[in-house]
């Protein structure tokens, strides 16, 4: 596990993207979800898409949406891959030429690989924390134990994340990603460049220790 990829989500402006770009961030992330005080509009995710430097994976993050608006969205931003972070079944995810993330929300009672199993066709599963009535950016953890070490399919583990704690996070989850908003924000939907360039320190390091347990 040399390289623990990474993505700034909650993107609302050009210069915090070419932040997360330039200090290492692997993907952003851009909330089309009304409700979310980091949703941006058609026009501003372009603004954010036009200053990216190539290598940068492009993710549109949607929340129960109805499949005329992810079309709507698709076809006027050049995205790259798509979240889905609310209820959606597979059948909801799929049918856009794109590939897909499904979130699951971690509780102490949740079988995730069942839950895994219902999203085959997705090409990684993210873990939030579960909070009732809220979709995500809840900047709280969940219980890193209930992950079971032999998921196979690749874990993009978010949830509560910031440079204090990811390092201790990587260590007991070993994911394949880690997905970071709240964390690494000065206030909601505004980016803070030191908290960004730390927390990107801190999984790099922690990959080299992971790296070293192998």
């Amino acid at each position: 596990m040399s390289h623990i990829r990474i993505k700034i989500c909650g993107i609302t402006r050009p210069e915090d993207a070419i932040t997360a770009a330039y200090a290492g961030a692997d993907a952003i992330g851009l909330v089309f979800y009304h409700d979310s005080k980091r949703a941006v509009s058609i026009v501003d995710a372009n603004a954010i898409i036009r200053e990216l430097p190539p290598f940068v994976t492009r993710v549109g993050l949607f929340v129960d949406a109805t499949r005329e608006f992810i079309n709507s969205v698709l076809g006027e931003v050049n995205l790259d891959l798509l979240q889905f972070h609310g209820q959606e079944n597979q059948e909801a995810c799929t049918g856009y030429s794109k590939p897909f993330i499904k979130a699951i929300k971690m509780k102490e009672a949740v079988e995730l690989q069942e839950q895994i199993k219902k999203y085959d066709k997705s090409i990684g599963i993210l873990l939030d924390t579960y909070i009732s009535g809220i979709a995500g950016g809840s900047g709280q953890t969940f219980n890193w134990d209930l992950v079971p070490d032999d998921i196979k399919k690749p874990i993009i583990l978010a949830g509560g994340l910031n440079p204090d704690n990811v390092y201790d996070a990587i260590k007991r989850v070993e994911p394949y990603a880690v997905d970071v908003s709240g964390g690494v924000e000065s206030e909601p939907g505004i980016k803070d460049k030191d908290k960004i360039i730390r927390f990107i320190q801190k999984v790099r390091e922690s990959s080299c220790i992971v790296d070293k347990d192998v």
